[in-house]
């Protein structure tokens, strides 16, 4: 059988009553030439049951129910069982545009790209407001992908809105041991990509809702066990682009730096007193590069006023 040009690739797990929203806009897509795998890890709710009756109607969709893993390791069992060309991950709770997959498939083809990026939305309780948006198009090195990526620009460190030659995942799987896989690797493929075309136009719908991880960044759910893991990812993204990207060293470091500032405000408004130990660290290290901070080209008004509340 000939490979399908796309692999659109879905874990869920309890979302019987979201899951219908998701699959339903995967099959309305205007592309054609795709397959879609869904993977049930374990759900204990109608999930699983759910996404067998569409596969019952449409041959495009197989099901795996596969065992409750880290994110990180069931995406590494998406892809090894993914036949397409290129690859594309939706979450469950969310949804696309009826032309979502030929907007980032064109975008390819155009340009001769690895990666495709496209904007997306977000819907919060209905309320709908931009989540990445802008109007024109881009066509990015490794290392304009990257500065994109580390001033939150027109990059970001998300999975969905990217259709991805699956060649770069067999030296870039998911890390497994970790809650929050996107942040661990998104950078890396636009370090390993020839070529990214990005092009803000919103495909991809985020919808919120309190039990998902793309609503954790909330206050009140900042825990130390999430904190650890996200310094400890910034922590390594920051070695690895100055190590391949030398010339990004200092915009590495700015990053990394306006993320503490950021963490510390959200620690310090919050209340979060289990956090204080993680506040304390880096306010002492914001503190000790604190002139290079000020003097750093990127630096923003909302690092300038955090820096005024924090570092005074």
């Amino acid at each position: 059988m000939e490979k399908p040009e796309i692999s659109v690739l879905m874990l869920t797990h309890n979302r019987e009553t979201l899951v219908p929203r998701m699959i339903e806009s995967v099959l309305r897509q205007s592309f054609e030439d795709f397959e879609f795998l869904i993977f049930d890890t374990a759900s204990i709710d109608r999930s699983g049951e759910i996404c067998e009756e569409y596969a019952q109607k449409d041959s495009r969709i197989k099901v795996w129910h596969i065992a409750n893993n880290s994110i990180g390791a069931s995406r590494n069992i998406a892809v090894g069982n993914a036949a397409g060309r290129y690859l594309t991950f939706v979450d469950d709770d969310d949804m696309v545009t009826d032309d979502f997959l030929d907007f980032l498939h064109g975008l390819i083809k155009e340009s001769n790209a690895d990666i495709s990026i496209c904007g997306a939305y977000r819907n919060t309780n209905g309320k709908i407001e931009p989540h990445g948006m802008w109007e024109e198009k881009c066509l990015w090195t490794p290392q304009q992908a990257l500065e994109e990526l580390l001033l939150r620009r027109r990059n970001f460190q998300r999975m969905p809105t990217k259709l991805i030659k699956a060649d770069l995942y067999q030296t870039i799987p998911f890390k497994e041991d970790c809650k929050f896989e996107d942040i661990w690797v998104c950078y890396r493929f636009m370090a390993a990509a020839k070529k990214i075309a990005a092009h803000g136009l919103p495909k991809y719908g985020v919808f919120r809702d309190t039990g998902n991880n793309s609503s954790f960044v909330l206050t009140d759910a900042w825990t130390p066990e999430r904190l650890d893991e996200y310094l400890r990812a910034y922590g390594e993204r920051t070695a690895y682009i100055s190590e391949r990207f030398p010339e990004l060293s200092n915009l590495c470091r700015y990053s990394e730096w306006s993320f503490w500032l950021s963490l510390c405000e959200k620690i310090t408004e919050g209340g979060l007193t289990d956090c204080q130990d993680y506040l304390d660290s880096m306010l002492e290290r914001l503190r000790g590069d604190k002139s290079e901070l000020e003097n750093s080209p990127w630096l923003n008004e909302n690092d300038t006023s955090r820096m005024r509340n924090l570092l005074n």
